[in-house]
């Protein structure tokens, strides 16, 4: 009898009324699981392990792992010993991910996008040492920005940043050092700070100096001098506007508007050996997004991220920006913008790993002289790019309108450059400030 009423309770949960789930509904929940241990998996052969070890770093975007956690969704799909892990900086997620939770470090990680394609060639690991990763989810669009100190509050500094450049130049012949911060070489903050920058016409390399500082150490090194501009994910933006450090000068959605930013990352070998784990990884967190991605959720996904185990960062710090409220500093307020933190979107567009996106961020790197010239883009992608793995999820949850290509096509920027996945050489020969002849 107990089993046929667990096997009703299960039926009648819908994947929607999990996500919004309130007391009940979870110890309903809690019921069926006696029955059905292992969530979807109950019925087969279940994950290969119970869990194992993802970092993150206190961003916002990194809320889908930390939700799946809180939420229980790890623990419906037959991961119960899941870990999520906070990182003092992306140079220690480098490094532990180099481990692996063998060597008692962690096989995969909420990752700026192009960490995949370092990583696996070597190019910012240990002696060269390539660690193969695959990127299997996307985590979000938008919401990351570029702030700069109050000394330059009075410039008309926004997403077009040439104001700038004379008073960086001033200050230079003043005998001074121009700072700019971004949080880890070839990532994705410091490619939308040196797109920003020679846009404007500034050079990232030789107008300014470049320095690495870890997110949650952005705010207080601007507070005592640190820096002059830097470019980092949410809550720190918000939080240097609330403290009146600093101010936005634009969210990097107005530089490139539904720009991929952090993924899901994992070690190659981890998801080879573990298949099934790695599709129960995939549901439990493609689900958080999509919980995450609901309007009325965002003030209990402020509540749940600020808490002292995940960020320690007050609430109005983190919900403004969620819900597309930007306060840019100097008075200047957008309600209910575009520009809001994105997790999920129409058929998991946002999710899905486009290849071409992929493609986009291994030419900028070759811009800028992180990769050489002669990279096979293509190959480097392919082998690293699971959107099959994704699609293997997505069926097995039910998605409707799933996207089924690699490309999102073509590519817009603020400044009216424009990038075709299937012509990168044509995006560079375009661009005035660059490491790489064409």
């Amino acid at each position: 009898m107990t089993k046929s009423l667990s096997a009703i309770a299960a039926r009648r949960i819908s994947r929607r009324t999990l996500l919004g789930a309130g007391a009940g509904t979870v110890a309903l929940l809690a019921t069926a699981r006696v029955s059905f241990p292992g969530g979807a998996f109950a019925q087969g052969a279940g994950p290969e392990v119970k869990g194992t070890r993802l970092g993150y770093i206190a961003l916002t975007d990194a809320a889908p792992l930390i939700i799946a956690k809180e939420k229980g969704l790890f623990d419906k799909y037959g991961l119960p010993e899941m870990e999520i892990l906070k990182q003092a900086s992306w140079g220690a997620t480098r490094d532990n991910i180099a481990l692996g939770t063998r060597a008692n470090g962690i096989d995969g990680a909420h990752l700026l996008r192009p960490k995949v394609h370092l990583y696996s060639t070597g190019k910012v690991m240990q002696n060269g040492q390539p660690t193969p990763m695959y990127t299997l989810l996307n985590l979000n669009e938008d919401c990351q920005a570029i702030s700069v100190a109050n000394d330059y509050r009075d410039l008309p500094v926004g997403a077009d940043c040439s104001a700038l450049k004379e008073a960086f130049a001033r200050k230079k012949a003043d005998g001074k050092d121009v700072k700019v911060a971004m949080t880890f070489p070839g990532g994705t903050h410091d490619l939308w700070l040196r797109y920003w920058l020679a846009a404007g016409g500034i050079d990232p390399d030789r107008d300014v100096s470049t320095i690495v500082v870890p997110p949650p150490q952005m705010v207080a090194n601007m507070k005592v001098g640190n820096m002059d501009a830097f470019c980092v994910g949410e809550p720190w933006n918000e939080q240097l506007v609330n403290q009146d450090i600093g101010f936005t000068a634009a969210t990097t959605g107005e530089i490139w508007f539904k720009h991929p930013e952090k993924i899901l990352g994992m070690r190659a070998d981890w998801v080879d050996a573990n298949p099934k784990a790695t599709q129960a990884i995939l549901m439990a967190v493609m689900e958080a997004q999509m919980w995450c991605d609901r309007m009325e959720n965002k003030q209990e996904l402020a509540g749940i991220v600020g808490k002292r185990q995940w960020f320690n960062v007050p609430v109005p710090d983190i919900i403004g920006r969620l819900r597309g409220d930007i306060n840019y500093g100097r008075g200047k307020i957008a309600r209910g913008s575009n520009l809001l933190m994105k997790f999920w979107g129409e058929g998991g567009a946002v999710s899905y790993p486009w290849k071409s996106l992929d493609r986009w961020f291994v030419t900028e790197n070759i811009r800028w002289g992180k990769f050489e010239p002669a990279t096979d883009i293509t190959a480097l992608v392919d082998r690293t790019n699971r959107a099959d793995l994704w699609r293997e999820a997505a069926a097995a949850l039910g998605v409707a309108n799933a996207p089924t290509g690699f490309s999102r096509g073509v590519e817009k920027f603020f400044d009216g450059k424009v990038f075709d996945p299937a012509d990168p050489a044509a995006y560079l020969k375009s661009l005035s400030i660059k490491r790489v002849d064409v």
